[in-house]
């Protein structure tokens, strides 16, 4: 029965694949907190690092659970979740909670290439969090807002980028998806890096 379900599951979560031309270009690496020192001015280091940063929060790892629209994406071409899910309370709705088939890690399919991701807890980011189509500076202040990011302070934002569990699976997110560039540990560095140059914003 375990064998059915895994291979069940993993017709229901391959995403059709875009042509190679198609896929958009994806960051792999991130630039080291030093690069930017320097930037003498605190206003345009800011918003240089925050750029970098964008590298990790424009990613699909990032932008595929934080939608705009009522449901997420998936793949690294960035399609509606199937099957069709909808956004309630960020678990999903009663009955088809996301954990109804996302368990606590990622499980790599049975007798196919891929697998369907996993993490305790699986969520997706509130409607306020949504970043896809947003510019870079437009992600720039949601974050720093309050009332739009969960009530985080910096050091909360901080602590979120750089310690999170379900932030850190985009650096581990299974066969089949490309990881997030750099790793959590210098995403949390430049995130500082960024509050100590006074958390300014790209124009």
């Amino acid at each position: 029965m375990k064998l059915v379900t895994l291979i069940a599951l993993g017709a229901l979560f391959s995403a059709p694949a875009l042509a190679e031309n198609q896929v958009p270009a994806m960051a792999t690496e991130l630039a080291p907190v030093a690069s930017f020192d320097s930037i003498g001015d605190d206003a345009e280091r800011a918003a240089a690092l925050f750029t970098e940063m964008a590298k990790v929060l424009q990613h699909p790892r990032c932008l595929n659970c934080h939608p705009v629209s009522g449901g997420p994406l998936q793949g690294d071409d960035m399609q509606p979740h199937q099957p069709t899910v909808v956004r309630a309370q960020g678990m999903g709705a009663v009955g088809m909670e996301c954990s109804t088939c996302h368990g606590n890690e990622n499980v790599a399919y049975v007798g196919a290439e891929g697998s369907v991701p996993g993490h305790e807890p699986w969520m997706l980011a509130p409607v306020s969090m949504g970043w896809v189509g947003l510019s870079v500076p437009e992600i720039c202040a949601q974050l720093k807002d309050p009332e739009r990011n969960g009530g985080r302070d910096l050091a909360e934002i901080h602590e979120h980028n750089a310690e999170d569990g379900l932030v850190g699976w985009g650096w581990h997110p299974g066969e089949g998806r490309t990881p997030a560039p750099g790793s959590q540990e210098q995403f949390g560095a430049l995130t500082q890096a960024w509050i100590d140059a006074g958390a300014g914003c790209p124009s």
